[in-house]
């Protein structure tokens, strides 16, 4: 865990009295007498019902209050004209005023957002910010994605005097009106007509004004995903927020998962599935991601961190656990950054087949039950050597953790003579159902073995060379990054040496993060991956 430090937030302007004043003084003297204004969020009026005042933490009604037609028309005779999208605000502030319409189009029901500039929102995420990666922002709605952004666009313009373009489509990241709030700093803001036109502004906004960056608010359809690509392809940073509370969110999204390379459906041949281990038709990422980093967003003081979209989304696909940075910040201001693997809400992954796992243990003997893990997985070894097993996790840098007691168990891995004379303690885990599987010997490869096959991935091979499985493993994708840089300096193609599926896998993933093309050829063992030049395709 590392431990960093940030400055104290501090509020710019809300222009609360603003807000205030454009609603009915029967509502707005109430509201001003209130306490702990600082923490409002908004002040809804439905036509009939008693006004409601919502704070962080929690919901006030106006007792004896009843909205009417006039209090409605007094608040839209004081605000700007709503767009398509029935968003209206107040010229030089940040607030928001949604409107809800009945069929007839009348106004019947406001929303008004108290909106908010303040500095030292992003500095949980600062270092990525300011290193240039393509940023996006997951979160629910209201938990300050959109403050979070602001900052980023000020920050990136006046710390850092980087050309930033804000695609502001509802006026809320620039407030309304014409002259930007100064929230965004040296920032300048490019107004979108209708929502409808966002993806043509966001690439009228690149070929037109040589932005370095461009910051854009809830990319909500494929036109603004396939537009984020371009300005992505382009070399332009992009920093933006989506519909999505996480990362599967965003990949079960068939409209926005191409920010994340998109997912399509691919056919194996019956000796490639048979070597994964997993059925003929398997998802796939399409194409590097729009963005390399992805931050889901719980508050300000707790953020998740993915660093390698293309990595952690293969993963995902292929069923396995991966860790994130989980962040949080201290009253203190310091920042603690640790590596967990965090929990999802239940939902199934897309990829993630409960089928998909071979039907046989390791030794051949069937296994009670099924298992695809998606989190850390903790396993009771009975009669297998814990050190070893350690180990050959540790090799592998899988999610495993060994269980003092077969009840906390996810599964137990047991050796074949102890399976065959059925202690009771298996015999009781066969009757409560936890999945047991059975090595052939006590040794680190059979295990290594197991682990791999608990995890739907190949198992590294073993090697005649003398160093351990992991320094094997550096020394192969080490020699892939020389020879991609040989290729990407103008050299002809190159082939590696020999290796295991396993870690070929891995030298292709190298050569796709760099836009090369590569392929295996040759027979086992000699099997070996080339890189291929820059403009070859992969056949």
């Amino acid at each position: 865990m590392t431990t960093m430090t940030d400055q104290a937030e501090r509020v710019i302007t809300d222009d609360l009295q603003a807000l205030i004043q454009a609603l009915p003084p029967r509502i707005a003297t109430p509201v001003n007498e209130m306490a702990d204004q600082g923490d409002l969020l908004e002040i809804v009026m439905d036509l009939g019902r008693e006004p409601a005042v919502r704070f962080r933490t929690g919901e006030y009604r106006l007792p004896g209050l009843i909205v009417e037609t006039s209090d409605i028309e007094f608040v839209v005779s004081r605000i700007g004209d709503f767009g398509d999208d029935n968003r209206a605000g107040i010229e030089r502030t940040l607030h928001r005023i949604s409107a809800i319409r009945n069929r007839k189009g009348r106004v019947i029901g406001l929303t008004c957002r108290v909106g908010r500039a303040v500095t030292g929102t992003i500095a949980i995420i600062r270092d990525i910010v300011e290193s240039g990666q393509s940023l996006l922002l997951l979160g629910r709605p209201g938990v300050g994605k959109t403050t979070m952004l602001r900052e980023v666009a000020r920050v990136l313009a006046d710390e850092f005097h980087k050309r930033v373009i804000i695609v502001d489509t509802s006026n809320e990241i620039a407030g309304d009106g014409d002259i930007p709030h100064p929230g965004i700093g040296g920032a300048r803001r490019m107004q979108v007509a209708t929502p409808a036109s966002q993806h043509a502004v966001m690439i009228e906004a690149v070929e037109n004004h040589m932005p370095q960056v461009i910051v854009i608010d809830e990319i909500g359809t494929e036109l603004e995903a396939q537009a984020a690509r371009t300005i992505a392809e382009r070399g332009v940073q992009l920093v933006g927020t989506a519909h999505g509370n996480t990362l599967e969110n965003l990949m079960q999204n068939p409209t926005l998962s191409d920010l994340v390379g998109g997912i399509q459906t691919v056919t194996l041949g019956d000796e490639e599935a048979r070597r994964r281990g997993t059925q003929k038709s398997v998802l796939e990422r399409k194409a590097p991601p729009t963005f390399d980093v992805i931050v889901e967003i719980q508050d300000w003081y707790h953020v998740t961190v993915h660093s390698d979209v293309a990595s952690v989304v293969d993963a995902m696909l292929l069923g396995r656990a991966v860790t994130a940075q989980v962040r949080t910040r201290a009253e203190d201001g310091r920042i603690d950054v640790r590596e967990e693997f965090p929990r999802h809400d239940g939902q199934e992954l897309p990829g993630r087949n409960r089928n998909s796992a071979p039907t046989t243990g390791v030794s051949g003997l069937g296994r009670t039950n099924e298992v695809t893990p998606l989190h850390p997985l903790r396993i009771y070894p009975f009669g297998v050597s814990r050190p070893k097993l350690e180990q050959a996790a540790k090799e592998l840098r899988l999610p495993v953790t060994l269980a003092a007691d077969a009840k906390d168990a996810d599964l137990i891995l047991t050796l074949k003579p102890y399976y065959r004379r059925k202690p009771q303690l298996l015999r009781d885990a066969e009757a409560n159902g936890t999945p047991i599987y059975v090595l052939k010997n006590n040794t680190g490869s059979q295990m290594q073995t197991a682990l791999a096959g608990m995890f739907n991935l190949e198992a590294p091979q073993p090697s005649s060379g003398t160093g351990t499985g992991s320094d094997l493993q550096t020394a192969a994708l080490q020699e892939a990054e020389d020879a991609i840089t040989q290729v990407m300096e103008g050299g002809p193609a190159i082939d590696l040496n020999p290796q295991n599926p396993y870690i070929r896998r891995l030298q292709h993933r190298l050569a796709e993060r760099y836009n090369l093309g590569s392929r295996s050829h040759g027979r086992e063992p000699q099997r070996r991956v080339r890189i291929l030049a820059p403009g070859v395709q992969t056949p």
